[in-house]
């Protein structure tokens, strides 16, 4: 009777909608567009610009994938009632680089912890395979990035990593972050890449490493997306401390907007190639 009587008054049953934000930072629709700036910028250059961040962690193993998948009739795939950490397997980590300017995708598919030297690993491992080949001549890297996580703009590992890298390539990298909590709506990568490759794996147990790097590079779209993805066995120790000599040795210019958002870190050696 109360469920008659409710329906008559125009009630109905619904899922929670995320519309709320919450507070913004005052500077935020400002830095969006000084980001559009550079990122134009950039590409009238030549030069790449790439957007990362890292995927959500995943469960390897015959766990349940959200989603279906076309199968004989009455013959589901067969999982796990429970979602408990298989230890031999593991959790996979993928961390991908999206080429704004060619449409391509690197993920490293990492299997210890999401740190800020797993990150630049990543970007690294994307450089010498796949942006290197097609920008031979480039003098400058824009990477656009959330404000959280392992590439977040208060990590003192992050840029001591990227000061390695950029001594590596004699690149300048230059770093602009989003405002705190607004990268999963803005953030390239996350609507261009990752969106994809959860709809090209939905419902498929993610079961082994290999079968999550096969699924992340067999996604494709109609606007010629490719994507490559290789798995990172290294060892990416948690909490490691960087102290102000260390982080005094970082080749830091700060951009007059916004420094602690938009950087540059000049390489302290000649290019090495």
């Amino acid at each position: 009777m109360v469920a008659e009587l409710l329906r008559e008054l125009g009630y109905s049953l619904q899922a929670n909608r995320k519309n709320k934000e919450g507070s913004s930072h005052p500077d935020r629709n400002a830095q969006f567009e000084y980001i559009n700036r550079q990122v134009k910028r950039f590409l009238a250059g030549k030069q790449p610009v790439i957007s990362v961040d890292t995927k959500k962690k995943e469960l390897v193993g015959d766990f349940k994938n959200g989603g279906r998948e076309l199968r004989p009739k009455g013959e589901p795939e067969k999982v796990r009632v429970h979602d408990f950490l298989i230890p031999e397997l593991g959790r996979a980590t993928p961390y991908g680089v999206y080429d704004l300017a060619r449409n391509t995708g690197w993920v490293s598919v990492g299997m210890d912890h999401d740190t800020a030297a797993f990150a630049v690993e990543s970007i690294r491992r994307w450089w010498q395979r796949m942006g290197r080949p097609v920008y031979p001549k480039a003098s400058r890297l824009l990477i656009t990035a959330d404000a959280g996580g392992s590439n977040g703009p208060r990590l003192r590992l992050w840029k001591v990593e990227l000061q390695k890298l950029a001594d590596e390539t004699g690149m300048r990298i230059a770093v602009c972050h989003f405002p705190p909590g607004t990268s999963p709506k803005w953030n390239k990568i996350e609507h261009r890449l990752f969106s994809f490759i959860s709809q090209n794996w939905r419902g498929k147990p993610l079961l082994s490493f290999e079968v999550i790097v096969n699924l992340i590079a067999a996604t494709t779209t109609v606007k010629g997306l490719k994507v490559h993805a290789e798995v990172d066995d290294g060892v990416y120790p948690a909490g490691t401390k960087i102290d102000d000599t260390e982080l005094a040795g970082v080749r830091l210019r700060r951009d007059k907007f916004h420094g602690d958002w938009n950087y540059e870190i000049h390489p302290r050696t000649a290019s090495s190639g």
